[in-house]
């Protein structure tokens, strides 16, 4: 069986008198596609802002699994030190850097990997100069994987909206992620560009990347997911393979407000 990549125990995030996040237990493995899916309002968005450190919880134990590494505590861990353990995200609204180019926006990705500091970027000496070929190549490397090498030197804001949200998935790529969290990466796609986006996941799967997702579209969870959790006011209620899921009374319950028939 493939080794934990995310452990989470007993999440909860209150925020004055509402707890978004109600004691959660979750667990991702290594190159597992899994989902987290649930109505609106469930709690979805705050559990990943929790594991990236957006938000820190109020109890509870997150905790990242490099294989052959030591465990890291993401509690409590800056946005840009989870990013450095090996948790990447996108986010539920594209936050691209517009004006930049796409290859530039992938570049960015590669921050947290760099060696070169203020100093070098001064001096431009050979190591910083060798280094920074390596982005470009890294970086266009992961622009060719996800189609998008022909629009290299167009800026972001003048791509198509499903290139926009593959150019993200690159970009936090590029951070050479153990857990990479998909914030609904099929909102707004059409069908052509939900199939595609279908096959990059599963493409990013079989390099052995863990991937949690939160998604609307059931189709796409269903066909992808290996493992599904449910959640409903900031608790899990159900998780299991997809037909599992599909069939839980809790599950129709939460999304029909109905018994299923007997």
């Amino acid at each position: 069986m493939a080794a934990l990549i995310l452990e989470v125990s007993s999440l909860t995030m209150q925020f004055g008198g509402i707890r978004a996040l109600d004691g959660l237990d979750l667990c991702v493995r290594q190159g597992e596609i899994a989902a987290l899916i649930g109505p609106n309002g469930a709690g979805k968005t705050t559990f990943f802002n929790c594991v990236t450190g957006i938000c820190k919880p109020t109890f509870g134990q997150i905790q990242l699994n490099p294989p052959g590494g030591k465990a890291v505590r993401l509690n409590g861990l800056a946005p840009h030190k989870v990013t450095q353990a090996g948790a990447a995200r996108t986010f539920q609204n594209i936050r691209l850097f517009p004006e930049m180019t796409v290859l530039e926006n992938v570049m960015i990705g590669r921050h947290c990997r760099t060696k070169a500091g203020l100093l070098g970027a001064i001096l431009r000496d050979k190591r910083t100069r060798q280094e920074e070929k390596e982005i470009i190549a890294r970086s266009f490397a992961l622009l060719e994987i996800i189609g998008l090498a022909a629009s290299a030197d167009e800026l972001a804001k003048h791509l198509p909206y499903g290139a926009q949200r593959k150019l993200e998935i690159a970009r936090a790529l590029a951070t050479e992620p153990l857990l990479l969290l998909l914030d609904e990466p099929a909102a707004g796609m059409n069908p052509q560009e939900t199939a595609e986006l279908d096959s990059l996941i599963c493409a990013i799967r079989d390099e052995g990347i863990a991937i949690l997702l939160i998604e609307h579209d059931m189709k796409l969870v269903m066909s992808l997911s290996d493992h599904i959790f449910v959640m409903d006011y900031g608790r899990k209620i159900a998780e299991g393979k997809p037909e599992e899921v599909r069939q839980n009374p809790e599950v129709i319950r939460a999304y029909l407000g109905e018994q299923p028939e007997s």
